[in-house]
């Protein structure tokens, strides 16, 4: 167990996590020449295009020291992205280790600090890393500078590498084995396995990687998932090399992977802990919690005959996603479809991206909403992730709604651009820490629903890209929020309902009426645009009726015949607008989205 080391990589997106990890790959021989291709790790399409690390991975490499012994390294590669923080966690916990990542051009960001302070709460060694140094722009001495002010390490522990060069690898190989601590562990005790992820294999069922804490888990053993009380047999453990390697026994420190004929990635739920049917633990790993879903949206195809193939791909999405959450619905304009949860925006995005790429899904998504907790007259609480589920105003009592902690990294002469769109957001300001002469920390208390609609795009167009963004759920509070709703000729259509702020509600409603007012096609008969809350009328726009000139036969005679003529028309115009439909484009949907556009 001594020259075992486990440890993971702490990064903001597009810092060089993944970049380096193929540096440490090929430094210890753990994948040849001619498998080497740019970020091994990122198997997805998209993580290589986008340059984000979507998926967790764990390697495993064997590197020979300068005092001749071969250490064993178990690299977990983390997700840097807000919206896969509980993943992160686990990873950590993982761990003995951290290589803390800085690009030498961009400086600490929010997504680092954040999770740097995850790893401090789980006692990991830090290793600090200056990476991109080869760069033009790189500021090696100022950025070392603020890694110092950070987590008060000296000059000397900061190793400065490139990435891309390979410059100052060996020199962070060896620290790994000079500084992390091997793991701790006694295999005499009963199995304490940790997973810290899972994916599925369509031919063998889930794949389950974990970290060994205690005992030793033999192939063929019977074992249980403690969390979900499940019991399965380990047909076949290894180690995670970048192709699988079988083994017959995995010991305490030691991280591998687990195949036991899992149909569904329910039953393997990351944090829950592995242990023995025959030598039971009494107790499992702390630190579980089930992962729910926070930002909610409907998914509707565009062809309505497409809804049993959406279902199936995001069946099978969902094999390899375990936090995509979903349920049919049905949208009297949309039609079938379903409510899908997402952990957040990028989640919401990657989901839809894959639909499309995939399975060559073309799909509807109705405007991102987050779940509310309403407080009826009665005093029941009515859980509420979709706007027409909403109870009518006046039998609601109270309405809260989630909040978040913000934590915005920004240079500092945008410090009143971010002010001024966190109190737009209805954001309560907390505090403002100088972390260095150009870099501030502002922190606020914001609502999660004005977070997920387009808060993020804004904060990087109004600081030109170099703000960064971090945020905790710090729980529900009431607010003062209704359902407005939009009505065509009358008739509320459910997919363009949305739940807002009553000081907002006016002027979001005035707003969408006028771009509905523009997308929505003219008919034969007028079409009237209502923005409503409850049976208060708040807006409203009007679509002329396209008109056939009748009286272009009347040439003179009496005023009458043109009369005549016009008031036919008329009754004409209403009795179709007495059975004719308002057909909505796709466009008036996405109209909602960018509502902040104009």
């Amino acid at each position: 167990m001594k020259n075992i080391r486990n440890f993971c990589i702490i990064a903001h997106i597009d810092h060089g996590k993944s970049t380096l990890a193929d540096r440490l790959l090929e430094r210890t021989g753990a994948i040849t020449e001619r498998e080497m291709q740019d970020q091994v790790l990122d198997d997805m399409d998209l993580e290589r295009e986008r340059g984000i690390t979507i998926k967790s991975h764990a390697v495993r490499m064997d590197y020979k020291a300068s005092d001749g012994q071969v250490y064993k390294f178990n690299l977990i590669d983390t997700p840097g992205h807000v919206d896969f923080s509980y993943e992160v966690s686990r990873a950590l916990k993982a761990c003995e280790g951290a290589l803390l990542i800085v690009d030498a051009t961009q400086g600490v960001e929010a997504q680092t600090i954040s999770n740097l302070y995850q790893a401090i709460d789980q006692n990991l060694e830090i290793i600090p890393v200056l990476n991109k140094i080869d760069l033009p722009g790189a500021d090696v001495e100022g950025m070392s500078q603020q890694i110092i002010d950070l987590i008060g390490c000296t000059r000397d522990e900061i190793l400065p590498v490139s990435g891309k060069t390979g410059v100052g690898v060996e020199d962070l190989l060896e620290a790994i084995v000079q500084r992390i601590p091997p793991p701790e562990g006694d295999s005499e005790k009963p199995l304490k396995a940790l997973i810290f992820d899972s994916v599925f294999n369509p031919y063998r069922g889930s794949v389950v990687y974990v970290r060994i804490m205690e005992g030793t888990l033999q192939k063929g053993e019977k074992i249980r998932f403690m969390a979900t009380l499940k019991d399965y047999e380990a047909d076949e453990v290894g180690y995670l090399r970048i192709k699988p390697q079988p083994a017959d026994i995995l010991s305490a420190g030691e991280v591998g992977y687990i195949i036991g004929n899992v149909k569904t990635l329910e039953d393997t739920k990351v944090g829950d802990t592995v242990t023995s049917l025959t030598n039971k633990a009494s107790e499992p790993i702390a630190g579980y919690k089930e992962v729910k879903p926070k930002v909610f949206s409907g998914i509707y195809p565009t062809i309505s005959d497409d809804f049993e193939n959406l279902r199936t791909a995001l069946d099978k999405l969902q094999l390899n996603d375990a936090s995509l959450q979903y349920t049919p619905e049905t949208s009297a304009a949309l039609g079938f479809g379903f409510r899908a949860g997402f952990l957040g925006m990028l989640h919401m995005e990657i989901i839809q991206e894959r639909l499309d790429r995939e399975f060559d899904m073309d799909i509807i998504t109705t405007v991102p909403n987050v779940e509310y907790v309403v407080i009826t007259n009665d005093e029941k609480e009515v859980i509420v992730d979709n706007p027409t589920d909403m109870p009518p105003p006046g039998n609601i009592k109270e309405v809260r709604e989630p909040y978040i902690k913000a934590q915005i990294i920004t240079p500092s002469e945008y410090i009143g651009q971010v002010m001024k769109l966190c109190q737009e957001k209805r954001g309560v300001y907390i505090n403002t820490t100088y972390l260095d002469t150009k870099r501030v920390d502002i922190s606020y208390e914001l609502p999660l629903a004005e977070i997920v609609f387009d808060f993020y795009d804004k904060l990087k167009s109004q600081t030109r890209g170099y703000a960064s963004l971090d945020y905790d759920l710090i729980g529900n509070r009431p607010g003062h929020l209704v359902k407005l709703d939009i009505l065509l000729n009358g008739d509320p259509v459910d997919a363009l309902s949305c739940i807002v702020h009553r000081d907002k509600a006016y002027e979001w409603g005035k707003r969408l009426c006028g771009r509905l007012r523009k997308l929505i096609p003219r008919q034969m008969y007028e079409v009237i645009i209502q923005a409503a809350i409850g049976s208060k009328i708040i807006s409203r726009d009007t679509i002329r009726a396209l008109r056939k000139d009748v009286t272009a036969k009347c040439y003179g005679g009496d005023i009458t015949r043109k009369r005549k003529l016009l008031e036919k028309q008329k009754e004409g115009k209403k009795r179709m607008k007495q059975v004719g439909t308002v057909e909505i484009p796709q466009e008036a949907f996405l109209a909602v989205l960018s509502m902040d556009d104009d």
